[in-house]
């Protein structure tokens, strides 16, 4: 009889070893209950990271039998999450990071490459499809697999990312958001669109009301670096050597810092930008022809630790930027994009939002890693409860 029992203890050992059992199976969630931490720059270190190195290359078999044998809690926390990505290389290269997949990995989250000469829908199965490429085909590609497999998350919609890649649409409707109640005021600047003749468009740039300086940018957003370069137009005359086609915005004072907000489905991180200075009026008289901004998305241009005037640094309230997320995230129908705002200089709470970027670089916001992980694991519980009410 104690040889038996003994037996027996030694197969349930060796079965615990084969199939890769671990007590390590933590599930977290990112929110805004996280906020506050962020908000002040605190970073967020995965715990125990060096522990669990050693579980990196374990394989788990499953089997049904076992599988009834564990709590409901412990399936639930075993849910694995496979996201097919389909990204240009240098997204890829910046998003990719050895460190997201290894913590992905530890949390049953899965990378796997699409290979765009295969057709999408004999790949996977996937539960996301994360993606950002550009052209018609691509588009076509992914609402079908939409239509076909509706179970599968994508990120995100690409009707709703076209629209941000046109600086025409992708401000439309801000005036009907609804934050009233909030601890802010939100508005878009004035702005014009130039088709074709920049130089003929100084009298319609009277007549619609703008004034000098204008900020240019390129109507298209193509996913290339001139997509992406902005001027400053001081008056008529300068017009003449921008390229159409293009948007006119006028130019607001806001004491030289941006906030770059980053949205990771219900996830906001904050960021402070430099960007250009005042104009005084002074200046506006004595200057002309066009300025080209700088860069302000490198990581070289952060005002996060500079030391900067409490007014103009302090960041937007934060029910202000959870109401403004939450009603973006309703009119654009997107969970990955980020929020160019400034404050009107000599303001308390008065802001504009003067772009959206779809799917931005990540890479420069502190902890991505870990905030694309409490994402992911948001989806994997969401789809959980969902089978279960199938069942």
């Amino acid at each position: 009889m104690f040889e038996t029992l003994a037996s027996g203890e030694i197969e349930t050992a060796r079965l615990s070893r084969n199939l890769g059992i671990t007590s390590n199976l933590g599930f977290s969630c990112g929110g805004f209950e996280d906020f506050a931490m962020r908000f002040e720059g605190e970073n967020m270190v995965p715990l125990k990271a060096e522990e669990e190195e050693e579980d990196e290359d374990v394989v788990v078999t499953e089997t049904t039998a076992f599988q009834l044998q564990q709590p409901l809690f412990l399936q639930q926390q075993q849910q694995k999450l496979v996201v097919g990505y389909a990204l240009t290389s240098k997204k890829k290269k910046s998003f990719l990071q050895p460190k997201l997949e290894l913590l992905a990995r530890r949390k049953g989250i899965f990378f796997v490459a699409i290979d765009l000469n295969r057709p999408l829908s004999e790949q996977g199965p996937f539960d996301v499809v994360l993606h950002k490429l550009l052209g018609k085909e691509w588009e076509e590609v992914i609402e079908d697999y939409q239509q076909k497999h509706p179970e599968v998350t994508v990120l995100d919609p690409p009707r709703s990312i076209q629209r941000i890649y046109n600086r025409q649409s992708m401000l439309q409707g801000m005036a009907d958001l609804k934050l009233s109640d909030c601890s802010g005021s939100l508005f878009v600047p004035k702005q014009m669109v130039v088709l074709k003749d920049s130089a003929a468009s100084a009298d319609e740039v009277v007549e619609a009301g703008l004034k000098f300086p204008l900020v240019a940018k390129p109507l298209w957003i193509d996913g290339t670096a001139k997509s992406h370069q902005l001027y400053l137009a001081y008056d008529r005359r300068s017009l003449a050597e921008l390229d159409p086609p293009l948007v006119l915005q006028e130019f607001v004072n806001h004491g030289g810092v941006m906030f770059k907000v980053f949205v990771v489905g219900d996830i906001i991180k904050v960021m402070r930008r430099f960007s250009l200075p005042n104009v005084s009026k002074c200046e506006k008289a004595k200057v002309d022809g066009v300025f080209q901004f700088p860069r302000v998305s490198s990581a070289a241009a952060s005002a996060d630790n500079a030391d900067l005037d409490p007014r103009v640094a302090e960041l937007p309230p934060k029910p202000f930027l959870e109401a403004l997320v939450k009603e973006l995230r309703s009119l654009l129908g997107l969970r990955l994009f980020n929020i160019d705002m400034i404050r009107e200089h000599g303001s308390k709470n008065v802001f504009y939002v003067i772009d959206i970027n779809y799917f931005p670089g990540y890479g420069k916001m502190p902890d991505y890693e870990q905030v694309f992980v409490d994402f992911f694991q948001n989806l994997a519980q969401v789809k959980y409860k969902k089978r279960q009410l199938c069942k």
